[in-house]
């Protein structure tokens, strides 16, 4: 997986920077991102703190290995299901 550029305090900071009066064109310019992707992080991190930023990270993290898990698992039983009905089918014609 890609690592993010930039830590949650840091995510914050720029957010807080634009709300205190500044430009976005400004802030984004300092920051070395575009406005597409502040306005990314203000939709998924505007109104948080630290803590709830690290916890809501941590979730999709946790969500994303469980999908992962599922998707596997949904996998394994597709394989086995069709090894199943393939020996059902060639018994019944062995008979």
């Amino acid at each position: 997986m890609k690592r993010a550029r930039f830590r949650e305090e840091e995510f914050i900071d720029i957010l807080r920077e634009q709300e205190s009066g500044q430009k976005t064109a400004d802030v984004c310019r300092r920051q070395g991102i575009s406005e597409a992707t502040f306005y990314k992080l203000k939709a998924k991190f505007g109104g948080m703190d630290v803590s709830n930023a690290r916890k809501l990270i941590a979730l999709e993290d946790e969500n994303a290995k469980l999908k992962k898990l599922l998707a596997e698992g949904m996998l394994d039983n597709a394989l086995l299901t069709g090894v199943i009905s393939k020996n059902g089918d060639a018994r019944c014609k062995a008979k």
